[in-house]
């Protein structure tokens, strides 16, 4: 009748990666948080992350909703004109949304804790109460290139070539994991 035959496995397979990349995306953001943190700053090791484990949600979020609105500029593109093309048209608006995402969770985190985990924008040019930063956004705006670009073509490519076997293990093991970190931190906070 022209609608796909779509499997109840299929669509459970593309929420699991869904999960995955969310939680790919929020380990890699808090790499890149205790990076500046230790080797940039030199301020010392913290826990960058509002939970327990080695992630930052914030970035994970960012990260998908980057990859699904931008994802396919860099698809089949051949050549150096068509790659600088699409970067200005990824760079820019990018940085926009990372930085609304970032302004957003630091609202949703001191409502919920009291206070956010990078009071620190205070002593950046251009910030606005200390929760965003224009450096920062531009970060965010190359972090997003290259996330579009080369990291999740990469990824997806490691998920699709992974045995049905081993993503559902990674994915239950992940799921698990973190579900216990947030429900302990949510009974940390309440």
């Amino acid at each position: 009748m022209g609608f796909k035959n779509i499997t109840n496995i299929e669509i459970l397979k593309k929420y699991k990666k869904l999960f995955l990349s969310f939680m790919f995306y929020s380990v890699l953001g808090w790499i890149y948080e205790v990076f500046l943190e230790v080797i940039v700053y030199k301020w010392g090791f913290s826990n960058r992350g509002v939970l327990f484990g080695p992630y930052c949600p914030v970035y994970g979020f960012g990260a998908l909703i980057i990859i699904k609105l931008f994802g396919e500029k860099f698809k089949d593109k051949h050549g150096i004109k068509e790659y600088i093309k699409s970067g200005i048209f990824v760079f820019f608006p990018c940085g926009v949304i990372a930085t609304l995402i970032e302004l957003a969770a630091s609202y949703i985190l001191e409502f919920l804790t009291g206070s956010w985990p990078w009071q620190t924008y205070v002593d950046y040019a251009l910030n606005y109460e200390g929760r965003i930063a224009l450096s920062t956004s531009v970060r965010f705006g190359i972090g997003a290139l290259i996330i579009v670009a080369f990291i999740e073509p990469v990824f997806n490519m490691l998920l699709k070539n992974m045995s049905y076997k081993i993503f559902n293990l990674l994915f239950y093991l992940v799921f698990i994991v973190f579900s216990v970190d947030l429900t302990v931190r949510v009974f940390t906070y309440f």
